[in-house]
């Protein structure tokens, strides 16, 4: 099965593209979701954050108190890797079970839509690697359409990897500062050709796309 790895930092469109690649017929495992999963109420995740953070992490009603832990991120580098590494090692684990059932079903294809490259190791199954990246300004003016304050929008962009470092863990690098249109045309140019190569046909799959 041909893992494709899409990453990149918030507000780049790394989930556009990954979903762009999944209406083509692939499934998408989203890191995010994941991660949503493990550390919502009887999350696999909650029992270890309580007892790393204390029971006040986790609300009266068993899901996980997000705003606190947010603020504890955001203020402690050192709580923020220790959250990280126990959220992950979960996400993990589910993302790596979830590649085993879909190429024990015979799927040609899969999407992992994932926000941290490598240093959790998220892209070590991936065969192929794209990089998201856009302006900051237009990221910047993204999250704000999302309704994201501006210097919640900076503060998240800061804690992350600086773009030039996911371009240089990829194996292409996408830009994405114009139109979904463009998108649309950057990801057809650089992912069918692949798919090709590895003789993974799709019902979806642009098919007016020549081989670079």
């Amino acid at each position: 099965m041909f893992v494709i790895g899409v990453t990149g930092g918030i507000g780049s469109g790394k989930t556009t593209v990954a979903r762009m690649l999944g209406s083509w017929g692939m499934p998408v495992i989203d890191a995010d979701r994941l991660s949503a999963d493990v550390t919502d109420s009887g999350g696999a995740a909650l029992p270890e954050l309580a007892e790393a953070f204390g029971g006040r992490i986790v609300n009266a009603d068993g899901a996980l108190n997000r705003p606190l832990l947010a603020d504890l991120i955001f203020q402690n580098h050192a709580a923020r890797d220790r959250v990280n590494r126990i959220v992950h090692a979960h996400v993990l684990k589910t993302m790596g079970e979830e590649i085993d059932r879909l190429t024990k079903k015979k799927v040609k294809a899969v999407v992992l839509d994932v926000p941290l490259p490598v240093k959790e190791g998220f892209l070590d199954r991936a065969h192929f690697v794209i990089a998201v990246t856009a302006d900051d300004a237009i990221r910047l003016e993204r999250l704000r359409r999302r309704g994201m304050s501006e210097a919640d929008a900076k503060r998240r962009m800061a804690v992350q990897l600086p773009q030039a470092d996911y371009a240089a863990l990829a194996d292409r690098e996408i830009r994405n500062d114009g139109s979904l249109e463009q998108l649309e045309a950057d990801v057809a140019a650089v992912m069918v050709p692949e798919l090709r190569k590895r003789g993974v046909a799709l019902t979806a799959m642009p098919s007016d796309v020549e081989a670079e």
